[in-house]
C-alpha cells in the first residue's frame, strides 16, 4: 500500500469514528412484513408465504416515525420499506403517505413479482421516490435462486416501469438493480450486464450471499478465485461499453473490507454503518442496525415498549464501539484499523469473530 492510500484510509478511519460518536440517523429500514410470495433459495430471513410473525400495523410504525420526527436532527432521513415482500401489504400506499407526511423520503426493496403498472402508479402517487429490484441472472439463473417461473418476467416488467419513470423524472425517482452473485451465476454476469444496459438500467449493485437463513443450507458462497473474478468484473464494467455504446455503473455492496479493491469496486471505503447511521424496525417491533444484523446481542429495544429515538441515542454501544470484535481471526490482522471486524451481520454475537473474512477470501487464505 502506498503512502497516499494509507493516508486516505487513516483520514477515513477518523471520519468513521467521529460518525459513530455523532450517530446521525440517516436511513431507517422498516421490515413491514415477513411474508413473501417467493421461496428463494438464498433468503437470509427465511421468509415464506405465511409467517408466524404478523405484519406490523401501520399505526405502530407511525408512532416510531413520530419519535424520529420529533427528536432526530436529520429531517431529510430516508425510510426504506422492505420485507419479506412489501407488495403483499394492501396498505403500502397509506404507509408511504404517512412517511411523506412527516417529511421523510421513502423507497422500497422488492422482488417485483406482484408489481403491475396500476400498483406502480399508485405507489408513485403516495410519494415513492426510489425502488431496488432483485434480478439474479437471465431467466435460467434467476429461476435457480427464485424458484418461480413467473419471477423473471415480472421483475423485467418492473424494471421497465422504473426506467420509464426515471427517464421522465430523474431527480424525483431513483432506482437500481440488485444481483446476488454465487458460483452458479457468476459466469452469466457479462450477459446480464448487456441485458440490463439494453433495458436502460443505470445502477447495478452486486452482492455476495452470506450463510444465514435458507442460504446456510446451500453452498452458494464464492471461492477466492471467483470472488476476485467478481471484483475484476465490477472494475471492468465501470469502463465497459456495449455494442451500441451503452454503459452501467456497477458497484459491490458494503458487506466487507476489500483490501486492494477498496475504492475500485465501489466508490467508498468500507464502513459498516449499522447502528451508526442506519437503524431498522423489525416486523416484531425489535430495533436493530441494518436488517441483516439479527443476532439477539444486537437487538437494542422494541418499539412496543421503548421510544425509538431514546433507544437510538442511548443504546447501540456495541455497534458504535467495535473493539470487542478484535478476536479470533481479527485479533492480529494488520487491516483491523480499517475493517474493525467486517460487517456486523457476519457476527453470531457481540464477542465472536466474523463467519468469514472478505479479505482472507480475496487473498486465497
Amino acid at each position: 500500500m502506498g503512502a497516499k492510500d494509507f493516508l486516505r484510509r487513516e483520514i477515513f478511519r477518523l471520519y468513521r469514528h467521529n460518525s459513530a460518536k455523532e450517530h446521525s440517523l440517516d436511513y431507517l429500514f422498516w421490515e413491514c412484513t415477513r411474508r413473501c410470495n417467493l421461496n428463494c433459495r438464498h433468503c437470509g430471513s427465511d421468509c415464506t408465504k405465511e409467517s408466524n410473525v404478523p405484519d406490523m400495523p401501520l399505526e405502530n410504525f407511525a408512532k416510531a416515525l413520530d419519535s424520529v420526527k420529533e427528536k432526530n436532527p436529520n429531517k431529510k432521513m430516508t425510510v426504506c420499506v422492505t420485507g419479506g415482500e412489501p407488495l403483499l401489504r394492501n396498505d403500502l400506499e397509506a404507509a408511504g403517505a404517512e412517511i411523506r407526511k412527516r417529511g421523510f423520503n421513502w423507497c422500497m426493496v422488492s422482488n417485483g413479482l406482484a408489481m403491475t403498472r396500476e400498483r406502480f402508479d399508485s405507489l408513485i402517487k403516495s410519494g415513492l421516490g426510489g425502488l431496488s429490484l432483485s434480478i439474479d441472472g437471465l431467466e435460467k439463473e434467476h429461476f435457480y435462486l427464485r424458484k418461480n417461473k413467473k419471477s423473471f418476467g415480472s421483475v423485467v416488467s418492473a424494471i421497465e416501469l422504473c426506467v420509464e419513470r426515471h427517464e421522465r423524472y430523474p431527480r424525483l425517482f431513483l432506482f437500481d438493480v440488485i444481483t446476488c452473485v454465487h458460483s452458479g451465476n457468476i459466469d452469466a454476469l457479462p450477459s446480464l450486464r448487456d441485458f440490463l444496459i439494453a433495458k436502460g438500467v443505470e445502477y447495478w449493485r452486486l452482492f455476495c450471499i452470506f450463510p444465514s437463513g435458507r442460504a446456510a443450507q446451500d453452498s452458494l458462497s464464492l471461492s477466492g478465485e471467483q470472488y476476485r473474478r467478481l471484483m475484476d468484473f465490477i472494475i471492468e464494467t465501470r469502463s465497459y461499453k456495449s455494442a451500441d455504446g451503452g454503459s452501467i455503473f456497477a458497484s459491490h455492496s458494503c458487506e466487507g473490507y476489500l483490501g486492494p479493491y477498496e475504492l475500485k469496486a465501489r466508490n467508498y471505503l468500507f464502513f459498516c454503518r449499522s447502528g451508526i447511521n442506519i437503524a431498522s424496525v423489525m416486523c416484531d417491533g425489535s430495533i436493530t442496525g441494518c436488517l441483516s444484523v439479527r443476532s439477539p446481542d444486537f437487538i437494542q429495544g422494541n418499539i412496543y415498549k421503548d421510544d425509538f429515538m431514546d433507544v437510538w441515542n442511548e443504546r447501540f454501544s456495541n455497534m458504535r464501539d467495535r473493539s470487542w470484535a478484535k478476536t479470533g481471526i481479527c485479533q492480529k490482522c494488520k487491516s483491523w484499523r480499517w475493517c474493525e471486524g467486517n460487517g456486523l451481520h457476519l457476527h453470531a454475537d457481540a464477542c465472536s469473530q466474523p463467519a468469514y473474512c472478505n479479505l482472507r477470501i480475496l487473498e486465497g487464505r
